[in-house]
Formats: structure tokens, sequence, C-alpha cells
């Protein structure tokens, strides 16, 4: 339960990096773009402007997918408590065949199962990847919509990735002169 209140308190962190939802959907602020180029730097800056909001919107709109896909939640449920007994119930080691498995043999035999499974023998990969494209083509649509003239972007923001956001803040350091 522990690492459920770090999760929470992790997530309420990323969450409060994010714009108001107000900003992210004002009406007076979309407009169509003149060319493609005009779209992809108006995308450019949205996304570093409204990176969290966006990853809110893609974990949203997977998770509404995979509530559509019931057999699908079933299918990962099911992988996740096999990982969780074969990881973190199990207190005898593993045998198979009079062999003792490793830890590295056990995740290793883990994740071929499991990729195998979600990839090959259920349609949960399509589900996962229909979710993200259509997550991505609302991201897309926003962003090259949005006119990002109003906000509020640092030219250092502009250079910084998506991924960011789950950077942990540089601590400030002084700095001594001698005289």
């Amino acid at each position: 339960m522990l690492i459920v209140g770090r999760l929470k308190e992790y997530a309420a962190g990323v969450a409060k990096q994010g714009k108001p939802w107000t900003e992210v959907v004002d009406r007076n602020s979309f407009s169509k773009p003149s060319n493609i180029a005009e779209a992809t730097t108006r995308l450019r800056k949205n996304v570093n402007y409204f990176k969290v909001n966006y990853l809110i919107v893609m974990l949203l709109c997977t998770a509404f997918t995979f509530v559509l896909h019931p057999s699908s939640l079933l299918v990962l449920a099911l992988l996740a408590g096999s990982w969780i007994y074969v990881f973190l119930m199990r207190t005898t080691p593993l045998v198979i065949s009079g062999r003792t498995l490793s830890e590295r043999e056990k995740l290793i035999g883990m994740s071929a199962i499991s990729f195998i499974t979600i990839f090959f023998l259920t349609s949960v990969g399509t589900v996962f990847f229909s979710a993200l494209s259509i997550s991505l083509a609302v991201i897309a649509l926003h962003g090259a919509f949005r006119e990002p003239d109003n906000l509020f972007i640092d030219e250092g923001e502009t250079q910084q990735g998506f991924m960011n956001i789950f950077a942990v803040p540089a601590v400030p350091t002084t700095v001594a002169t001698a005289v």
C-alpha cells in the first residue's frame, strides 16, 4: 500500500504541473492554420506548453478504450496477476523440469509470455495502439488548430522534450567567489 500512496503523490505532483483546462479549451484561441508549416509550428509550441494536459488526455483515452474492451482488460489483469504471483507471492524457487530458474530467467520468460499474449494471442495490442492513435490524433488536431500566440512560453522551454515532465527539478547551487 505504500507504493500506491507514493504513486498517488507522484501523479498529483505531475498533474499540478499541467495548465488549467479552461486555457486548453478556450474557444477564442482556435483558428485554421494557413499552411502545414504554421500547423507544425503551432503543434510544437502547444505540445511544449500543454505537455502534462496532453499526457492526461492520452491516459484517459487509453483507460476509456480499455473499459470499452473488457476482454482486453481481463487479459491484462490476468497477466498482472501472473507477474505478481511469480515475483512477489511465490516463496519457493520456480523449478521447471528439475531446473531452478534464476530471477533473470523468470523475468525473460514472463516478458516473452506477456509479449506473445498481448501481440499474438489476443487483441490487447490492437486495442492499445488504437487508443494511442486516437489520442495522438486528438492531440495533433488540438495542437495544430490552437493559436499559441497568447501562451507564455520561455525560449528555453521550446528546446526541452516532452518527457521532461518526469525529470526531477535541479537543486539550485550557490557559487562562492574568492576575493
